[in-house]
């Protein structure tokens, strides 16, 4: 689906700091690589950027990086990509990655773009290893000298405003404007996954009611997994549910990476409408949790996912790793305050590459200082 856009002008122009290498900004590029490879949501939150280089750039040649396969999956179909590259760097050994990114090396980008939130310095070492002549990164607080040999170009991050809007301060370095009304994740399902679905819908009662949607999950690499909330209050909060709406269906969604939570989780709640499909591919999950009346997560990939698919109640648990770079890109949502993070998101984690700041047993009393009646006084409007 394309969105009508307008032209309008570039309301400011960020600092930004160009390298003394001789290279030349003033000839639009041919070739575009677009480097995604933190997560599956943050490659969603790169899909504004690659709408807005496709409006202002439509002759090149417009590509994209990920690592995870996830990410590729939902950049499946993107009409603004001319191809999509994976290669997961953190499992393949060194001299498979080397081979894969000598390959793109030999593509010859004239920019690549590595988009935000991206604060490891490898992923801007394997930019260097492709080789564009032109590297744009953001600059992160780990930013060393050797940064200054990785990009050419660089932007400052800014923690008060989304990923999406971080990413477009890349477009006057390029020459280019903003041409979107308004951002948003862009998300190309096929006829495959919305008919399966449906079909799944109808098989298990889904269709023409309201049910609720709920990933447990909370992503797998550093430590972000301590950012969970408990198992034991998700327990409670469905029997809590079943108790107050005996007729509301509880759909859990879970990704490879959330098998052993959701084994654990159906063996603890058994009851009539509480479901745990098996999704062919996160697209089929994404087209199913768009069925959902609401949705409810901490701030993973399902978390973009729902707001992609514009669940229309969206609720989010606050962790220590929420802060307003990462947050549902999109207007109505409602963020379940977290007691324990307190407004110091920033002192627990940022984008430096390391992980969340504390003991494993720290991080979860602050997930648990999330009560269950919390999250059901905030769902309870939608539900009734």
């Amino acid at each position: 689906m394309r969105r009508d856009v307008r032209r309008p002008s570039v309301r400011f122009k960020p600092e930004f700091r160009v390298k003394e290498n001789g290279v030349s900004a003033s000839a639009p590029p041919d070739r575009i690589l677009v480097i995604a490879l933190a997560g599956i949501g943050d490659t969603l939150m790169a899909t504004p950027l690659l709408h807005e280089l496709r409006l202002n750039f439509p002759n090149a040649a417009l590509e994209a990086l990920v690592m995870w396969p996830g990410a590729a999956a939902l950049l499946e179909g993107n009409p603004h990509l001319d191809a999509v590259h994976q290669h997961h760097f953190l499992r393949a050994s060194r001299f498979a990655s080397l081979r894969f990114v000598l390959g793109l090396r030999r593509r010859r980008y004239d920019v690549s773009i590595n988009v935000h939130p991206q604060g490891r310095r490898g992923y801007r070492m394997i930019a260097r290893l492709i080789g564009a002549r032109r590297r744009l990164s953001h600059q992160y607080e780990n930013e060393g000298w050797l940064d200054r040999h990785l990009v050419t170009e660089s932007v400052p991050q800014d923690y008060t405003v989304h990923a999406a809007e971080n990413n477009a301060r890349f477009l006057p370095l390029l020459g280019a404007e903003r041409r979107l009304p308004r951002p948003a994740y862009e998300l190309y399902l096929g006829t495959e996954e919305t008919t399966w679905a449906a079909r799944y819908g109808e098989r298990n009662g889904l269709e023409g009611v309201r049910w609720l949607g709920i990933h447990a999950g909370s992503g797998g690499t550093k430590n972000l997994a301590l950012r969970r909330w408990p198992v034991e209050r998700y327990v409670e909060l469905v029997a809590r549910i079943r108790k107050e709406f005996p007729d509301l269906p509880v759909v859990f969604f879970g990704g490879p990476e959330d098998r052993v939570l959701q084994a654990e989780l159906f063996s603890r709640i058994r009851a009539d409408r509480i479901l745990f499909p098996e999704t062919p591919t996160i697209r089929h999950a994404a087209a199913l949790v768009e069925r959902a009346h609401a949705f409810l997560s901490v701030d993973t990939a399902f978390m973009h996912l729902a707001a992609a698919m514009q669940v229309p109640r969206q609720f989010v648990i606050e962790t220590p790793t929420v802060n307003p770079c990462i947050l549902p890109l999109r207007e109505n949502w409602t963020l379940i305050p977290n007691p324990g993070v307190g407004g110091r998101a920033l002192e627990f984690y940022r984008y430096d590459g390391r992980p969340i700041q504390g003991t494993p047993a720290e991080i979860q009393r602050v997930m648990e200082s999330v009560t269950t009646e919390s999250v059901l006084e905030a769902l309870r409007p939608a539900l009734s």
